[in-house]
C-alpha cells in the first residue's frame, strides 16, 4: 500500500501525478469482480485494472482476443461498484480502438 488509506478520499488522475511528484509509490492490482474489487479496494490499492486477460481468467479463453467491450463493460461496472477509494482502469479489448 502506497499511502494510508485515510490520506485520500478518492484517488484521481491528479491524485497520481500528485504522489508520483512526491516520490510516492502507487499500488495498482488487477480484479474482474465486485468481491475481489471490495478486497482490493479495502486495503488501500490505489489503481484497480479491469484487464481484457478477463477473458482467460475469467471466461476460460485461451487468448485475451474473444472478450467483447460489453463484457468489459460488466466487469468494469462490478468493479466501480465495489470501489470506493481506487482509482478504476479498463482495457479496451483488442482491436476495438481501430477504425
Amino acid at each position: 500500500m502506497s499511502v494510508a488509506k485515510n490520506d485520500y478520499k478518492r484517488i484521481t488522475v491528479k491524485t497520481l501525478v500528485d504522489m508520483k511528484s512526491k516520490g510516492e509509490k502507487i499500488s495498482m492490482l488487477t480484479a474482474y469482480d465486485y468481491t475481489m474489487a471490495k478486497i482490493v479496494d479495502g486495503a488501500g490499492i490505489d489503481v484497480i485494472l479491469v484487464g481484457d486477460s478477463a477473458s482467460n481468467v475469467m471466461a476460460g479463453h485461451e487468448t485475451t482476443l474473444p472478450i467483447t467491450a460489453d463484457q468489459m463493460i460488466y466487469h468494469a461496472s462490478s468493479v466501480i461498484r465495489a470501489t470506493e477509494r481506487a482509482l478504476v482502469v479498463v482495457d479496451l479489448p483488442f482491436g476495438s480502438y481501430r477504425e
